[in-house]
């Protein structure tokens, strides 16, 4: 009987169950009709379990609960023999019945355990059932172990076979074993002798390497003589002076080598080769530098594409040659300092031809224009002047920095003339690119820095004779600060470069100039300070020469010294503007009348503002001073130039015109007394506004300055008349000159009149 699903299930189900090791105890102890003792299947163990269960069951509980299905009928026909009921009765003893119920109803639940119950069969029938399945499948096995006999003989027979054949090859392999033994001995000879070749062989190849060195560093071959010998001086050439050299070196550096007869052999041919090469090249050279004294020749250029590419001869010299190599720097550098210096001095006779002059000793704010213009102004055009304190055009300069120098023959040719500033920057601008030219050759090619300042020497010695006869005649005092920032500026471009060959000279030229700004500031300082006052009085209350000089040139400093704050510079300039304000004053005390006074000072003042404001937003205190000034002079005209039309109406106000009649004063203010005043102002106010209208017109330069005064004077009268027309109020019976007043709005509208006019 073949076994289901259903039985291989439940034995699965009792060896998970948790008493499972308890149920097959039992099984093993059951004993059958034959008397022997069979092996418990899996489902009668679970089977004997169950029925222990019910029966604690029902000896503890009584009857067991008929809410699930009874077990009671299906285990009721189970028969136990006196010995097994005393084991299950010991056993039973042991066995604790606690939490049976629970268990009882998972198997109730339990599917393996549902589907056996739904069969209807009882324990003993499913339990012969199983056996009978187990002891089918055994005679099935047996049966297919029969059938297969032949097979397993055959087999048994193939693995003898195999064994024979295993026993063979273990003699074959054990006699290769002592074959390989022998082998590895001999192998272990042959590599020890192979190791001690190999030691030998390099022994031999590091002799034979020096000593292939050693003949090579000696040998002289018959190609590198006649090459040394015979040969121009050319690429090939100085890869031939390259091997010499690296010859001569062998030949002083190893002290064994010194004591070999093959080098003693050698040595005077290698002495030979090496005074033939430095003969040679040194006549190579000098023969190079004298083609740098050929005129219009573009040295530059000569050094670049030409000498560089020699750059080793002068090597092999430095090395080899000792004192050739100092005979040919001797020669670079004489020839250099000729050719430079002459260049030079030719370039600086060029410029001085093209040189405009600016200032004399006699151009100075304080000095007067009639004493200096009839003898020493007659031959030079007017419009050069303006440029002696007037910065203009020339701060382009310091824009021009990196342009091109001048070239003097192009500019001689358009009959062109700059002030000297532009000539200085084109000099030095020409300096610089030399000089760091010949800096960075005589770095690349002789490996020197030094020689350099060997040789400019000359060139910076013409440079200083030309500069030191025309400082001491340059009364220029813009053109030499203008000189001062473009000296800065040269500077920034050198440090740029990263070459500080010229950072000497450019120090020495700029602490040369400072001192002569100086000293020319000074002149015009004492020029204003000691000013003839009598000479320089105009009777003219228009600005004054002299005070737009100052202007000028005190925009033009403070223009030149925003970037660089000097304040040193700015210490100067106050300097200069207390001198100028007591000019001012002095010059403004020769008028007779107060007001010419006021006005001549209002036209300065305003005009000094002007310059300074056309100059730049830089004016800073200097401008606000003058500002101040000028605000507190106009305040002066104005009260002057009321008291000139309404003197009656303003000492009015100003002395009675805050009193109060109310109060009692000894002498309270009338009808009569007011009325007087009223009536004048109202016949002639209008024309009285006229006339200041065109005294302002003619008074000021500058209109925008006379109406802005105009207007504050018109401001203020409407200011005194108001004041007027409150105290009116205040008198008894003053409503009475009403009909006289004049109404606020009527000079608004005339006030408003003038103001349209501009």
């Amino acid at each position: 009987m073949p076994v289901d699903d259903g039985d291989r299930a439940f034995e699965g189900h009792c060896r998970a169950s948790p008493n499972g090791i308890h149920c097959m105890m039992i099984a093993w102890k059951k004993v059958e009709d034959e008397g022997t003792k069979v092996e418990a299947t899996k489902s009668d163990s679970c089977t004997l379990f169950i029925s222990r269960k019910v029966v604690a069951m029902a000896e503890v509980a009584g009857e067991a609960s008929k809410s699930f299905l009874d077990l009671g009928s299906f285990v009721g026909d189970l028969n136990v023999d006196d010995e097994t009921a005393s084991n299950l009765r010991h056993s039973s003893d042991d066995i604790s019945l606690e939490g049976l119920e629970e268990e009882l109803q998972e198997c109730q639940t339990d599917d393996v355990v549902a589907n056996i119950l739904s069969k209807g069969t009882t324990l003993r029938e499913h339990t012969k059932g199983v056996e009978n399945n187990l002891r089918q499948v055994e005679l099935d096995s047996i049966q297919d172990y029969i059938k297969e006999s032949d097979n397993l003989v055959s087999l048994h027979d193939q693995i003898r076979d195999c064994d024979m054949i295993l026993s063979q090859m273990e003699t074959l392999l054990s006699g290769f074993q002592e074959e390989i033994g022998s082998i590895s001995s001999d192998i272990k000879i042959l590599q020890e002798q192979s190791l001690d070749m190999g030691l030998r062989l390099k022994n031999r190849k590091v002799a034979e390497s020096k000593l292939a060195k050693f003949v090579e560093d000696i040998i002289v071959p018959p190609r590198m003589i006649d090459i040394i010998v015979d040969g121009e001086v050319n690429e090939e050439y100085m890869r031939t002076l390259e091997i010499l050299s690296k010859k001569l070196k062998c030949a002083d550096a190893d002290p064994t080598v010194k004591t070999s007869k093959a080098l003693k052999d050698v040595q005077p041919e290698l002495e030979r080769l090496r005074q033939k090469a430095v003969s040679k090249v040194f006549d190579f050279m000098v023969q190079k530098l004298y083609a740098l004294r050929k005129p219009k020749t573009n040295i530059q250029i000569l050094q670049q594409s030409v000498l560089l590419k020699y750059k080793y001869i002068l090597s092999f010299l430095k090395e080899h040659g000792k004192e050739v190599y100092l005979e040919v720097r001797a020669a670079y550098i004489d020839t250099m300092n000729k050719v430079l210096s002459a260049q030079f001095r030719a370039y600086i006779q060029a410029l001085e031809k093209l040189q405009l002059d600016i200032a004399t000793s006699n151009d100075l704010i304080g000095v007067e224009t009639r004493s200096t213009s009839l003898f020493l102004r007659g031959r030079e055009p007017l419009k050069n002047r303006s440029a002696v304190f007037a910065l203009g055009e020339r701060i382009n300069i310091l824009k021009e920095i990196d342009e091109p120098p001048l070239i003097p023959h192009i500019a001689e040719a358009s009959s062109k003339k700059y002030p000297y500033e532009v000539l200085f920057r084109s000099l030095h601008k020409l300096l610089m690119d030399t000089a760091s030219s010949e800096y960075l050759f005589c770095d690349d090619f002789y490996g020197e820095q030094t020689m350099f300042y060997d040789i400019f020497a000359g060139p910076l010695s013409v440079i200083d004779e030309h500069f030191g006869t025309i400082l001491p005649n340059s009364f220029d005092a813009i053109g030499l600060m203008l000189m001062i920032r473009i000296i800065h500026q040269h500077q920034l471009v050198m440090s740029r470069r990263r070459i500080p060959c010229l950072d000497s000279y450019l120090d020495k030229v700029n602490i040369a100039l400072w001192p002569r700004f100086k000293m020319v500031f000074d002149l015009h300082l004492h020029s204003l300070r000691n000013a003839n006052i009598r000479t320089l009085w105009e009777d003219d209350v228009r600005p004054h020469y002299v005070i737009r000089r100052y202007a000028e040139f005190t925009a033009s400093l403070i223009h030149l010294n925003v970037e660089y704050g000097d304040g040193q510079l700015d210490l100067n300039l106050e300097r200069l503007r207390m001198a100028v304000d007591d000019l001012l004053v002095k010059l403004a005390q020769m008028f007779a009348k107060q007001k010419l006074q006021t006005v001549f000072l209002i036209n300065n003042y305003d005009m000094i503002i002007s310059v300074l404001k056309e100059a730049g937003p830089d004016g800073g205190k200097i401008q606000q001073h003058f500002e101040e000034l000028l605000k507190n002079y106009t305040a002066i005209f104005v009260e002057e130039l009321l008291l000139e039309h309404f003197s009656d109406l303003i000492k009015f106000v100003k002395t009675r015109g805050s009193e109060d009649p109310s109060t009692g004063t000894e002498r309270p203010i009338t009808i009569a007394e007011v009325e007087l005043i009223v009536k004048d102002f109202a016949s002639r106010w209008k024309a009285a506004i006229e006339l200041m209208h065109n005294d302002v017109i003619t008074s000021f330069s500058n209109f925008l300055c006379g109406m802005d005064i105009l207007r504050a004077a018109l401001t203020q009268l409407l200011l005194y008349y108001t004041r007027l027309s409150d105290c009116i109020k205040r008198i008894n019976g003053g409503s009475n000159l009403n009909k006289d007043l004049v109404s606020i709005s009527s000079i608004m509208y005339e006030i408003r009149k003038f103001s349209r006019t501009f």
